[in-house]
């Protein structure tokens, strides 16, 4: 089974892009929030820009479809 990456409906705080990392990574989806989170102090762009872009190209998670609809 190979394995994708897909925006998380279930741990999700804005588009899903921190939870569904975690999930592909098998880590806490909080790490990449701080990450997130400390590349946007700088001047924003870092952080924003990357969290955007994964926004409008990963696809939503399709096995979690019914959790969003509830």
């Amino acid at each position: 089974m190979t394995k994708r990456l897909y925006r998380s409906q279930a741990d999700r705080k804005i588009a899903g892009v921190c939870g569904g990392l975690g999930e592909y990574f098998g880590v806490d989806p909080v790490i990449f929030r701080v990450i997130g989170v400390l590349l946007l102090l700088p001047g924003g762009l870092p952080g924003f820009i990357p969290y955007v872009i994964l926004w409008l190209i990963v696809p939503k998670d399709p096995r979690q479809s019914s959790i969003a609809a509830s």
